[in-house]
Formats: C-alpha cells, structure tokens, sequence
C-alpha cells in the first residue's frame, strides 16, 4: 500500500508560478511511476505529467509543455511539479496518482493510489 500527500497549492495571480509536492509514504521501486492530474469545477479529471521513477521518461498535456516541469527525488520519495506563466485555465484540484508500472500512462485507471489533492486558483 502506497500513501500519497500532495502539497503546495494556492492561489496566484495569472503569470505567477507555484511549485506541487508529492510525497509517497513508501520507498517505491524503479518500476513505479507518478503522475500529476487536475479536475476543474464540472470537467473531467485530465492527465497532466507524468515521470518514470528513474526520470528518464517523462509526458505533458500540451496545454502545459513548456510551462510545466516534473521532477522527482528518489532519495525522497517525492515527485515535483514547477508550475510558471500560470493561467486561469490552470485552475483547478491537481492530483498526484502512483502506478507499479514503468511506463507513463495517461489514463486514469492506469493508476493504483491517489492522493487528496491540493487546490490551484489562478486568478485573472
């Protein structure tokens, strides 16, 4: 069993830059993957990035490349997301989800244990 905690939400002003933790109570193996995923009031939970546990595989949605980066400490057992040129489309619950698979999903179900969430407004 993989507990997971999110941190680091808030609210910030269109432009502004906000850094998300997650930290998974158990130290995973090389095979696990985590993920960041965001639900909007009245949308659809979205995948949003993706990291393979060694960092050599990562994913975006597109409308995020280049204004987001994830990261991880393994050491740590945590996993990052940089957020900057953040946009009230931005906002949102984001998610952290854990997979025992190697590769970067984008689905949902993929994902065996989640997180609370933690909250992001972008205001205009």
């Amino acid at each position: 069993q993989v507990q997971v905690q999110e941190s680091g939400g808030g609210l910030v002003q269109a432009g502004g830059s906000l850094r998300l933790n997650c930290e998974a109570s158990t130290r995973t193996t090389s095979t696990h993957t985590m993920a960041w995923f965001r639900q909007a009031p009245g949308k659809e939970r979205e995948f949003v990035s993706g990291i393979s546990w060694s960092g050599r595989n990562t994913d975006y949605v597109a409308s995020v490349r280049g204004r987001f980066t994830i990261s991880r400490d393994a050491d740590k057992n945590t996993v990052y997301l940089q957020m900057v040129g953040l946009k009230p489309e931005d906002t949102a619950r984001y998610y952290c989800a854990v997979t025992q698979f190697g590769t970067v999903s984008r689905q949902i179900d993929a994902y065996a244990w989640w997180g609370q969430g933690t909250q992001v407004t972008v205001s205009s």
